[in-house]
């Protein structure tokens, strides 16, 4: 009995999976609100490394992954696939249930897949220093371990709530040479703002990016980066999906389900667009449904609306066509921080709208306890964000347990949760509240967003 399909260092994939021309439809382009028109590559140039502008854009299929990157992929790629054997047994289902670990990697997550790579081509064109927003924490650890390797400075704007929730995930970003600021801040124009405001704003991704976008445009020798969202980062999370795909066929099973939490959506597309891949195609041997899993406090995919909108709160980012709860929603402030986010990528949120992605929401309680289970069977404490992915799996286990089917589950373990511990003291305290999405609030937002472009449809 194989519990674990381990590769060898020399089939880690030399290229990521661009999704971009394999859409059902042409992917609708960033508008300048200031103009109504289509964003051009240039007018990125401010914000961007002019290679990652070309990613964003690119309709390659394929893209070299340089080999410095690949170097520092080594300290832990090639990750292993896992099959949940206890959890099976546990459940008494026929399912069989697989599951990529993402948690081996220094940081805890599946981040640095991206954060490596966007810190090796912002040093090649001379940046000094990167700015960017974190949620719980593991974007901004992954950023701050990625710039120490190429002699970068890195400035953290880390959503307050989190900040004071996750002290640990702060100092991992101490350690490795990062400035952490709570958001809003005093640091900003924006974030001077909305503390007047509201002195108590618990702090969003929408607002931290903002505030992120305002440090680099006014700074010269300073890029933003971005850790979920857009084309090109969630295209370098394609390797979690590409060796997926070899460590599979190793077990000799092929998943009918893949599954994977959204906040902007870059873990999930990770794991699921190789295998997008695989069936737009022809490669696939079975059909194969892609699940997306929201908390209930931000469900953008199951309950916003699909227009355009800015990814952050003061509307500093291009209009993007994706699914949203309105840029200026601030969500509940729950533990799986990572997903606090109004919107969704545009690629999955197109591929929602075609329904090829389904989405599911959960309240924090109930994922909690789904990776409590877990926990109990395989032994690993996920981090709150994969706890939503965890719930879905066990619906899905037990649904086939129910129609003894022999259904294969694949789904991406992002993170560890071992810098999760308070959250999970809470949970067991009996002090999480079960969030649900604020209709009215939501209502408000989308209705505002109308207001201000009446020309969105």
């Amino acid at each position: 009995m194989i519990k674990k399909y381990i590769l060898d260092e020399n089939d880690i994939p030399r290229k990521w999976y661009n999704i971009l021309p394999d859409l059902p439809e042409k992917l609708p382009m960033p508008i300048n609100p200031m103009t109504g028109e289509e964003i051009r590559e240039k007018d990125l140039e401010p914000i961007f490394p002019k290679e990652l502008i070309k990613q964003e854009f690119s309709s390659d299929r394929w893209i070299d992954i340089p080999t410095e990157v690949r170097d520092i992929y080594l300290l832990w790629r090639p990750t292993p696939l896992m099959r949940a054997y206890r959890l099976e047994e546990m459940l008494k289902t026929p399912a069989k249930i697989f599951y990529k670990y993402e948690g081996v990697s220094p940081p805890g997550s599946h981040k640095p897949n991206t954060a490596v790579a966007q810190a090796y081509y912002s040093a090649k064109e001379g940046v000094k220093r990167l700015t960017t927003e974190t949620g719980a924490g593991q974007w901004g650890s992954a950023l701050a371990f990625s710039t120490m390797f190429f002699g970068m400075k890195a400035t953290i704007y880390m959503v307050k709530v989190s900040y004071e929730q996750k002290p640990y995930r702060r100092v991992l970003m101490n350690i490795w040479g990062a400035e952490v600021i709570p958001s809003p801040s005093n640091r900003t124009q924006v974030g001077r703002k909305i503390l007047e405001e509201d002195p108590n704003n618990p702090g969003s991704l929408g607002i931290a990016i903002s505030e992120a976008l305002e440090d680099a445009v006014t700074h010269e020798d300073t890029k933003y980066s971005l850790g979920s969202v857009l084309n090109h980062v969630l295209m370098h999370q394609t390797i979690v999906g590409l060796e997926a795909l070899q460590q599979m066929d190793a077990a000799g099973y092929y998943p009918d389900i893949v599954i994977g939490c959204v906040g902007g959506g870059s873990n999930f597309a990770g794991i699921f667009f190789p295998f997008y891949y695989m069936s737009v195609s022809g490669k696939a041997s079975k059909n194969t449904r892609f699940v997306a899993v929201e908390p209930t406090a931000s469900p953008s995919l199951t309950k916003g609306i699909y227009a355009y909108d800015h990814g952050d709160t003061a509307r500093l980012t291009p209009l993007l066509k994706m699914y949203t709860l309105g840029h200026d929603f601030i969500p509940p402030p729950i533990h799986a921080g990572g997903l606090r986010y109004h919107g969704a990528a545009p690629t999955i949120s197109l591929l929602k709208k075609e329904g090829i992605v389904e989405s599911i929401a959960y309240n924090q309680v109930e994922v909690f306890e789904a990776a409590r289970l877990f926990s109990q069977a395989e032994g690993i404490v996920v981090a709150p964000e994969t706890a939503h992915a965890v719930k879905a799996v066990i619906d899905e286990a037990l649904k086939a347990k129910k129609k003894g089917e022999e259904t294969v589950i694949l789904f991406n373990l992002s993170g560890h949760g071992l810098l999760d511990l308070a959250a999970y003291q809470a949970f067991i305290e009996n002090k999480l509240p079960p969030y649900e999405y604020p209709e009215e609030k939501i209502r408000e937002s989308i209705k505002y967003l109308k207001e201000l472009y009446p020309w969105i449809k």
